[in-house]
């Protein structure tokens, strides 16, 4: 079944005046519409290629925050979980069981350095 309609479009990938048949045709032919996809995908592979190099980026970023961590006599619930390389809700344990005494400072938690080390002697 054929349908009756004629649309007057212009390709997206070309540039050139066309007549649709259907309501969603993008393109002014198969060529037009492979080249087109060949370019979404080009761009797809170079912005994932981007998003890894982002996140190495960060990863090197973290690194260096763990290393700021380890100058610090006072350190915050996070700071103090990411020293050890356990969760915060951990740390959060351990302060409401008292086994970590913490003072609050604002609306953070401040735990001192020497009570970590105290854990593990």
């Amino acid at each position: 079944m054929s349908s009756n309609l004629y649309i007057p479009k212009t390709c997206k990938h070309c540039g050139n005046a066309f007549t649709a048949r259907t309501t969603v045709t993008k393109y002014c032919g198969n060529s037009c519409a492979k080249k087109a996809y060949k370019a979404r995908k080009r761009k797809e592979k170079i912005q994932s290629t981007l998003n890894a190099d982002m996140k190495q980026k960060n990863e090197v970023i973290e690194v260096q925050n763990t290393n700021a961590v380890n100058n610090k006599d006072f350190l915050s619930v996070t700071e103090a979980s990411q020293l050890i390389g356990v969760s915060r809700w951990t740390i959060q344990r351990m302060i409401q069981q008292g086994r970590l005494k913490a003072v609050p400072f604002g609306r953070k938690r401040i735990v001192a350095r020497w009570q970590i080390e105290n854990l593990f002697n």
